[in-house]
């Protein structure tokens, strides 16, 4: 794909959606951290309807940590692998308490060394949470920059670096919203809605699917 047709597809997104934000309810950067953690192989939805509960109780790493792992499962219960995830946000608590005062650190190192956060996880706090020009690869961003061949890479860190190269940096910042958003709601796995898709002129998926098909 040349570098025009990235430019119209990245400019009928932001005329779309000017302002893209994550589906996770947070408010703070601590809770986005949580949050995140908890959505790995996980919807939005699911987490949503847990930290709903959560938050109002305990928003802050001092008192997630007070909750204890056990405390934590009841409120992350529906939520699939809870049990590694309880015991991963309450031991990135402890960290945080004692080495960050227990704020959120604007630092990928800081942010990948604690438990239950990878290169993805860091990549979302830091570009939501911090406005950084990071972009964050998950299946859908993998499947949407393929399929397109806006940005192709045989993993996701291949896909992060080719985004990271072609996309103008006027649109680093909400990039990922966008291919997220577009994966999960047009794009989808099994069946693209290509005929109520924004940029289907310009996608290069050589096997566009149709309402009529």
């Amino acid at each position: 794909m040349n570098a025009q047709k990235r430019l119209e597809i990245l400019t009928r997104f932001r005329n779309n959606n000017p302002k893209p934000e994550t589906e996770l309810n947070f408010s703070s950067p601590f809770e986005l951290l949580v949050a995140v953690t908890l959505s790995a192989q996980a919807t939005d939805v699911s987490v949503n309807k847990a930290t709903d509960k959560l938050f109002p109780v305990a928003n802050t790493a001092q008192a997630i940590f007070d909750l204890g792992v056990d405390g934590l499962k009841e409120y992350i219960k529906t939520i699939g692998l809870y049990n590694n995830k309880a015991i991963n946000v309450v031991k990135a608590c402890e960290i945080l308490l004692k080495e960050h005062q227990g704020q959120v650190p604007e630092n990928r190192e800081a942010l990948e060394a604690l438990p239950g956060v990878g290169r993805k996880t860091a990549n979302v706090v830091l570009n939501t949470a911090f406005g950084w020009p990071t972009i964050a690869v998950d299946t859908h961003i993998d499947r949407v920059s393929n399929r397109t061949k806006f940005a192709m890479g045989k993993n996701v860190v291949e896909v992060e670096q080719k985004l990271l190269k072609v996309v103008p940096k006027e649109f680093k910042v909400d990039v990922h919203h966008w291919l997220i958003l577009h994966g999960r709601y047009t794009c989808i796995a099994r069946k693209p809605r290509c005929g109520s898709c924004i940029i289907e002129d310009l996608c290069e998926y050589k096997d566009k699917v149709y309402p009529d098909e």
